[in-house]
């Protein structure tokens, strides 16, 4: 079900004041996502700490197609894989390491591909109002 944000604001939302009260809310998880990592994931900051996961949290939007059961069940995925990397180098089984070291980047772009290949269900799925100014009329 997708609705606009014309008609939103026809029912009366405040269309301008949610979409910044979404962004200030996503600045907000992300810095207390950077200052987990900085404090609890590593023991200190360090340059390139991410490794690029943003990316795979991006990923993790476009796989989940915006639906929010989708969404944990992607992260449970990535997150899978991203363990499985690391259960893979304790065991000691004989791959390289930067190749164990890439598995949840591949698992990604793996994912991405077979995602798509149907543009059709992409475009349905997405917001409508996705990239587009709102200029609220009378």
């Amino acid at each position: 079900m997708a609705i606009s944000h014309n008609a939103a604001h026809a029912i009366g939302y405040p269309v301008i004041r949610i979409r910044y009260a979404a962004t200030a809310f996503g600045g907000a998880m992300a810095g207390l996502a950077g200052g987990y990592m900085s404090l609890s994931y590593s023991p200190m900051w360090a340059e390139d700490m991410t490794a690029g996961r943003g990316w795979i949290a991006l990923a993790l939007v476009v796989f989940a197609a915006w639906r929010p059961f989708r969404l944990l069940a992607g992260a449970y995925l990535f997150g899978g894989i991203m363990y499985l990397s690391l259960y893979v180098q304790v065991a000691g089984i004989p791959i390289p390491s930067p190749l164990v070291s890439c598995l949840p980047y591949i698992g990604t772009v793996v994912v991405l591909v077979i995602i798509s290949r149907d543009r059709r269900r992409i475009r349905l799925n997405q917001p409508s109002s996705l990239g587009k100014s709102f200029h609220a009329t009378a």
